[in-house]
């Protein structure tokens, strides 16, 4: 099969670029380099373009089969003091991709969605049946995707995955890809940072939680259990299904565990200091997979160990 991997010079978009090479899947990448980078595209074709031109979009439909959707503007922070990129960038043109696919004679698509569409959780672990009740700009314009998505499903046929995923982690085994962010908001490459110089020292936003050390829980996963979910969705929509599915491990770590796990991993000692709590921030979010595991036969297997072991390699090929 032939998939056009839009944002395939990103973090996940990378990762899940090889991932289909790997199961003899041919790949294209789509991006515009706003917050890719050409070298997380290295061994294939490339196409700089913006989702929003659809005249540039247009022959590259006619090549795939399928299309993965993973550019987005996905700073949190940056969402509630700037929504308007967002909703320009998340939503219309999105809309622009999703109105070429259409145009063209794909029907089958997946997107890279986020935990952040449920906002506050009213039960831990999440399940998709959780309330999507968004607490900031960057949720609400991945839940309006979604809100595309079903609709176009069910008057033009389009079949989808949504894939909502809790907190990305690690890099390929191979060291030749991984996190590449700026600035830098994600916790385990902050640390490394931290462990490196590059900045003063980690902060830790609140430790007065009501969790086990009084500092956040999260479920992290490794992007590369992550990029294996995408090309299994493929066969998920061979089937006929469309379905949104939370991508985690069920399990999740305060941000001092995995501190005290990054020094056990690194031999290196964390410099952090505390601030105050972020607004929006829950205490716990920790994914139920269970939707996806039994739809997709996937499971996430690799651990946190996993995750910051491979992370740091990548960390000290790229300094």
């Amino acid at each position: 099969m032939a998939i056009l991997v839009v944002g395939g010079a990103g973090y996940i978009g990378s990762h899940t670029a090889h991932a289909l090479r790997r199961k003899g899947h041919e790949v294209i990448i789509y991006d515009n380099l706003s917050t890719g980078y050409a070298s997380l595209a290295d061994g294939f074709e490339l196409v700089i373009g913006d989702i929003s031109d659809s005249t540039k979009l247009a022959p590259l439909l006619t090549r795939v089969d399928a299309v993965m959707h993973f550019a987005a503007c996905a700073y949190v922070g940056e969402s509630v003091e700037n929504p308007r990129k967002y909703f320009q960038n998340n939503v219309l043109g999105s809309i622009g991709l999703l109105n070429a696919v259409m145009d063209s004679s794909v029907r089958k698509f997946i997107f890279s969605s986020t935990c952040a569409v449920y906002g506050v959780p009213v039960r831990v672990p999440m399940n998709e049946d959780n309330p999507r009740l968004p607490v900031n700009p960057y949720g609400a314009s991945k839940l309006a995707f979604e809100f595309a998505l079903e609709s176009y499903g069910r008057a033009y046929g389009l079949r989808f995955v949504a894939f909502r995923y809790f907190n990305a982690s690690g890099a390929d085994e191979n060291g030749k890809i991984g996190e590449m962010h700026e600035p830098e908001t994600h916790l385990i490459p902050a640390v490394f940072e931290a462990i490196k110089g590059k900045r003063p020292a980690l902060q830790i936003f609140g430790d007065d939680y009501p969790t086990t050390d009084g500092t956040c829980i999260r479920d992290y996963i490794h992007v590369s259990d992550l990029a294996e979910a995408h090309v299994l969705g493929l066969d998920c929509i061979d089937k006929g299904d469309s379905a949104a599915l939370n991508l985690g491990t069920g399990q999740g770590y305060s941000v001092k565990e995995v501190i005290s796990t990054i020094e056990k991993v690194t031999g290196r000692t964390v410099p952090w200091n505390l601030a105050p709590r972020r607004p929006g921030d829950p205490p716990s979010l920790i994914a139920d997979p269970t939707r996806a595991e039994k739809l997709l036969n996937w499971k996430a297997n690799r651990s946190l160990e996993d995750i910051l072991s491979t992370a740091w390699k990548w960390a000290e090929r790229k300094q």
